[in-house]
């Protein structure tokens, strides 16, 4: 099959590293199929712009995958210009790709609203298989985290917009296991009936995983000390991450042989690196940003990862962080800080949930994690589970939702 991917913010994993498009052009194409990826020229969260002339379109290939860029303006933050950016891009987009061959399938990827509902627009006029494939759910996830109320007018209309991508499109994917349960909240089943809805969550490549953790190691003095036993997490230091709440969990923890070491940056690195320092919390370790490349190697050292986040009512549908399926490719328990239904987490058995979010009961976890004897099962199911979101096997299940249209 000849495929078109739309994705507003697939650019090459290399200046953004959501990955998840770009796994699936690759093990689509090893399986004999073409696929291009549309997106826009603008790099999520940076001011990196891979358009710096007036040409409408470019077309690069990053390790075999094949992207056409639409120039886009810059943004910065969540505003106007970030909506102005999104139709933008949306606008082009037909122009940009009537200049390629009919495909024969559309996947057109939500988020954003604009450029999902334009590539099922353009995907009916081609008379090609359409596929909405939904992997965050807006306007839900604005109401959700308190961005606006739900019965703002933008809120309304991107929810028309939503509506109409799921009642016009021939398959829709979520990334979610119950974003069915939100189809019924709204009250949409008859619109939208449940055979057309499917659960591809997001998910690691293992063959790139494993390369990576034996080809890109680290030397670090934590880390190789057997001492210890070691909490991990990895991503952003940023405000929204709430890291303030792990610090004080690592307060409670009074096993001295437990510390917890923290990889990523952001504008909060420098503050809570003070705030060890003022309040002598000596058992964490912020040890800043690495590249990708040198995770799947960290996380397979540590003895327990961590999934930490805020408890939000988006999780009733399910989680879908990139994080937790590289978790479970390390072998190695995961423990949730937060609640969560459909948390793959537990329906595994690869790790334990610490539905409350209080910090003195995610400390006593730790603890508890260190001297239970679940560990190995914990840790086996793990990397069994990372088997069933290998992106060759997502990748397999992808095809066969298209060719079922």
């Amino acid at each position: 099959m000849d495929i078109w991917i739309i994705d507003h913010y697939s650019v090459p994993v290399k200046y953004y590293s959501l990955a998840r498009n770009t796994n699936f052009a690759k093990f689509l194409m090893r399986s004999g199929h073409c696929v291009k990826i549309f997106a826009a020229s603008t790099v999520h969260n940076s001011a990196l712009n891979l358009i710096e002339d007036k040409e409408k379109s470019i077309e690069v290939e990053e390790d075999g995958v094949k992207y056409v860029l639409i120039n886009c303006h810059q943004y910065t933050g969540n505003g106007l210009k970030r909506i102005f950016n999104m139709y933008e891009f949306a606008s082009k987009l037909r122009t940009v790709s009537s200049h390629y061959p009919k495909p024969d399938a559309v996947v057109s990827t939500s988020m954003t609203l604009f450029a999902c509902k334009e590539g099922i627009k353009i995907g009916k006029k081609l008379g090609c298989k359409n596929v909405a494939q939904i992997t965050d759910l807006w306007p839900e996830s604005l109401t959700a985290y308190g961005m606006a109320a739900k019965n703002h007018p933008l809120v309304l209309y991107f929810r028309w917009i939503e509506k109409w991508i799921y009642k016009h499109s021939d398959r829709i994917i979520f990334s979610m296991e119950g974003a069915y349960d939100y189809i019924k909240e709204q009250g949409w089943e008859k619109e939208v009936p449940e055979s057309k809805v499917f659960y591809v969550n997001n998910g690691v490549d293992l063959e790139q995983f494993d390369y990576n953790s034996e080809h890109y190691k680290i030397e670090d003095v934590d880390l190789d000390n057997e001492c210890i036993f070691k909490v991990v997490y990895t991503g952003s230091v940023r405000r929204v991450n709430n890291l303030d709440k792990l610090l004080n969990v690592a307060k409670e923890i009074r096993d001295p042989d437990i510390k917890f070491l923290i990889w990523g940056d952001g504008e909060q690195l420098q503050i809570l690196k003070d705030r060890v320092q003022n309040e002598e919390i000596t058992n964490v370790v912020f040890k800043g940003r690495v590249d990708k490349k040198y995770i799947p190697y960290i996380i397979k050292k540590s003895d327990l990862n961590i999934a930490h986040n805020d408890a939000s009512p988006i999780f009733r549908f399910g989680i879908s962080f990139n994080k937790i399926f590289d978790y479970f490719a390390a072998g190695k328990p995961i423990l949730c800080d937060f609640p969560s239904k459909y948390n793959p987490v537990i329906m595994l058995k690869a790790g334990i949930s610490v539905d409350s979010g209080d910090e003195k009961d995610i400390a006593a976890a730790v603890e508890n994690m260190k001297r239970t004897n679940d560990y190995p099962e914990y840790a086996l199911n793990a990397r069994k589970g990372a088997e069933q979101y290998d992106f060759k096997y997502l990748t397999n299940r992808l095809v066969e939702i298209i060719e079922q249209i």
